[in-house]
């Protein structure tokens, strides 16, 4: 009787929290990245026996240092692994500062309906009770599943299985950090099983029109800044950024993303410019629905993106090409 071979599974390492230590067992802040990807994975020998694992470190860095250079590099890296006929798979460990932005661009981009999951931890590798060692058993087990081919891609912390479109970091230092807000997570990793109840309602992957190949025949991706709104906001902020150079802007607006006047004289501004702007929220949760006053003023509305993510869609869409129509589909879309 002939034993099954285990699925082989690249593990791409970019550092975070999950590789960290701190001075003291009972800290959970305040740390330093230190460890490798091979040393997580010698961490946890009893993930040996799920899958065939490929170790490679893309960069070992906070995930608050992350630029768009890097995530072009992690991009290039995931695509060139999914290529592979003799990869079933990805696991990305991430830090999960920024760790929603990084897995929501990849969601975008990536070519392949392979498993791609992003696994971080809320606590360092030295403290008492450290979750990057069980989270990181789980996205492999995630990753090695056949339940997770087709569902774009994923992250799991805490036994949680979200969908990149809809995951976002929603506590500081909470174990369960990540929430899918309205949407909802798509199973659970619990016992050494994998349950996945459903797919993600957003195309993905295979079906959107952005790709790391088209990128690499680009000029990268544009500038865009994220503009936070409050009351008595000051106008400067909207025109450093138009001075900068930079070729969009999201405002994390009030409400259903209301802008007070102040924003509306920036963007208006940005407007004359050239500038794709986009109106998203503060709030955390909730669309941010089309206004009648939307094509009048050049805007865009993101719908359920919030800022960050909104972020990387209008980068991604201005390197495409298209105007304020164009780009108001995407959003609409993805």
């Amino acid at each position: 009787m002939t034993t099954p071979s285990l699925p082989a599974i690249a593990l791409l390492g970019t550092g975070g929290t999950i590789a960290s230590t701190a001075p003291q067992s009972a800290a959970v802040t305040d740390y330093d990245v230190t460890e490798g990807v091979q040393a997580l994975l010698d961490a946890v020998p009893e993930i040996q026996a799920l899958a065939a694992l490929q170790p490679a470190q893309v960069f070992n860095v906070d995930s608050r240092c992350i630029t768009t250079a890097m995530l072009l590099e992690l991009g290039r890296a995931v695509q060139a692994v999914l290529d592979r006929p003799d990869i079933q798979g990805a696991v990305i460990t991430h830090g999960t500062d920024t760790l929603e932005e990084t897995a929501y661009f990849l969601n975008l981009v990536l070519k392949s309906s392979k498993p791609v999951v992003l696994v971080g931890a809320m606590r360092p590798g030295s403290a008492i009770s450290a979750d990057g060692p069980l989270n990181l058993f789980n996205a492999v087990l995630l990753a090695a599943s056949a339940q997770s081919h087709g569902l774009g891609v994923l992250i799991t912390l805490n036994g949680a299985v979200h969908a990149a479109r809809y995951a976002a970091k929603q506590h500081t230092s909470n174990v369960q950090a990540f929430s899918s807000g309205d949407e909802g997570c798509l199973g659970h990793v619990y016992d050494g099983r994998v349950a996945i109840t459903r797919a993600p309602g957003h195309p993905h992957t295979l079906h959107t029109p952005f790709s790391m190949e088209a990128l690499r025949d680009s000029a990268g991706l544009p500038p865009v800044d994220i503009l936070y709104d409050h009351q008595d906001a000051g106008l400067h902020l909207y025109e450093a950024s138009i001075r900068a150079g930079v070729r969009g802007i999201v405002v994390a607006g009030t409400g259903n993303g209301s802008l007070s006047p102040q924003a509306e004289a920036g963007l208006g501004l940005a407007a004359q410019q050239g500038l794709i702007c986009v109106r998203a929220t503060r709030t955390g949760a909730g669309p941010v629905s089309a206004s009648r006053n939307d094509e009048k003023r050049g805007l865009v509305s993101a719908g359920t993106l919030n800022p960050q993510k909104a972020r990387i869609l209008l980068m991604l869409a201005l390197a495409r090409g298209g105007g304020r129509a164009e780009i108001q589909a995407c959003f609409d879309r993805y």
